[in-house]
């Protein structure tokens, strides 16, 4: 058996980082991950997506670059080539953080962890104890109960991602965040898309003014989308690809696919050999927390979508930075609920904050909304980036920020802005007194400021 201060099961964005973190701060680290360092962010999820993402908006731009008075021809799209560029870009970066693991003080495991015990681990032939232990063991797919949908043509995001040619008709379920990046990405590429969602509207999670303006663009670029329509079942075609049947409004409504995207949301990865055998509290959602990702069981962490608080790459960082703060005896002030989110369709979407469907819930009415629009700001207009995009600020009466969203080129990017002016505990004030380079699309913000 050997000796270590802490012990890190998972080694992506919420293990990875704290590990290094860890043996820079003098603690023995013995990480264990049984699959691909980097986690689902990596090799699954952000990176291969979002280099995806950038191969169809290069093709967007070369087929609108006629009005710049660049003639091309015809353009043609290699699928091939642009997984074969995706695997480079994860590659480089997994390269990186296998270096990192290489750093003194850690020692990188690579197989299945299984616990002995609350403090014990083994993994192989070896085993290791250490007083305290971080599970950062992310999520997997989930899949509805329905017939057919484990059948022949349904895919998950990862299979999305290493596709051997781009499907002629491509039924999506699900209109989340991993749902309509490749709804959008494969619109792009030439698939004839439908998107069937179960809430009422499409990005359930944000702001209602966002998500309906985005469903408009959606559909403008050809993305036919159902809502408040519940997939009961999906059946294999003699011919050739499947059916998928939905109750919407009361009636039977059919799309057939040539492959179809299950993207019904993640679940939390609790699939840990031993880990039922402790006693750890856990609901549906994965494993519970208190306010330094500390489990039911002292010394034992969860951080990242096991814990299901948050199912963002970032907000396992930082939970995995407080978790390592407890075990250190550091005092950590990060505001964990204030995390940006980002959504790579066309045009984008970003936010942070509360929206007003959560602040009407509250029963705050209290509040004010200032809005901004891509059409009126310079840059956005040279950039070909003006017709649906906007910037909307909430915040309270005494001018304190309580949430952005906005919908729009660089979304992303802008996003960032209003949430240093919210983790600063600025106002709208200070906000309308800033100033900002001109032409830029940050302007946006100090537009919706001084509405």
């Amino acid at each position: 058996m050997q000796n270590a201060d802490l012990i890190i099961i998972g080694a992506g964005p919420g293990g990875y980082e704290a590990a290094v973190r860890a043996a820079r701060s003098g603690l023995n680290t013995v990480i264990i991950e049984r699959r691909a360092v980097g986690g689902t962010c990596l090799n699954e999820g952000c990176i291969p997506t979002k280099c995806l993402c950038r191969s169809a908006e290069v093709l967007e731009d070369v087929r609108q670059s006629a009005c710049h008075g660049i003639a091309v021809g015809e353009v043609s799209f290699n699928l091939a080539e642009a997984i074969r560029r995706k695997d480079e870009v994860v590659g480089k970066l997994s390269a990186g953080i296998q270096t990192l693991m290489k750093t003194p003080g850690i020692t990188f495991v690579q197989g299945e962890a299984r616990f002995v015990d609350a403090h014990t681990v083994a993994a192989g032939e070896n085993t290791y104890t250490a007083p305290h232990v971080i599970l950062a063991t992310g999520s997997v797919t989930r899949f509805l109960p329905i017939e057919g949908a484990r059948s022949r043509d349904v895919v998950t995001s990862t299979e999305m991602l290493d596709l051997k040619e781009v499907p002629q008709r491509l039924c999506v379920i699900g209109g989340g965040v991993i749902g309509l990046e490749f709804a959008s990405i494969y619109r792009s590429f030439g698939s004839e898309v439908t998107v069937v969602e179960y809430c009422k509207g499409v990005l359930p999670a944000f702001d209602r003014d966002v998500a309906k303006r985005l469903r408009m663009a959606l559909k403008k670029r050809g993305i036919r989308i159902h809502t408040a329509a519940a997939v009961t079942r999906i059946e294999e075609l003699s011919e050739g690809g499947s059916e998928v049947f939905f109750e919407e409004k009361g009636k039977t409504g059919t799309v057939q696919a040539d492959l179809v995207l299950m993207a019904v949301g993640r679940a939390a990865n609790m699939d840990v050999p031993g880990l039922d055998s402790l006693d750890v509290r856990k609901t549906p959602r994965g494993i519970c927390v208190d306010e330094n990702m500390q489990t039911s069981v002292p010394g034992l962490y969860a951080v990242g979508d096991v814990n299901g608080l948050c199912q963002l790459a970032h907000a396992a960082t930082f939970q995995s930075y407080r978790a390592l703060n407890h075990v250190l005896g550091r005092k950590d002030e990060t505001p964990l609920t204030l995390v940006p989110a980002a959504v790579f369709t066309v045009p984008e979407v970003a936010a942070v904050g509360v929206s007003e469907e959560q602040l009407e819930a509250e029963g705050v009415t209290d509040y004010k909304a200032y809005k901004s629009f891509y059409r009126a700001n310079g840059k956005a207009l040279a950039m070909d980036a003006g017709d649906d995009g906007f910037v909307k600020l909430l915040a309270a009466p005494d001018g304190r920020l309580l949430g952005a969203h906005i919908l729009g080129a660089h979304a992303s990017d802008l996003i960032h802005e209003v949430t240093a002016w919210m983790r600063t505990g600025a106002g709208m004030d200070a906000l309308r007194t800033t100033i900002h380079a001109h032409p830029t699309l940050s302007e946006l913000i100090l537009s919706a400021a001084e509405a």
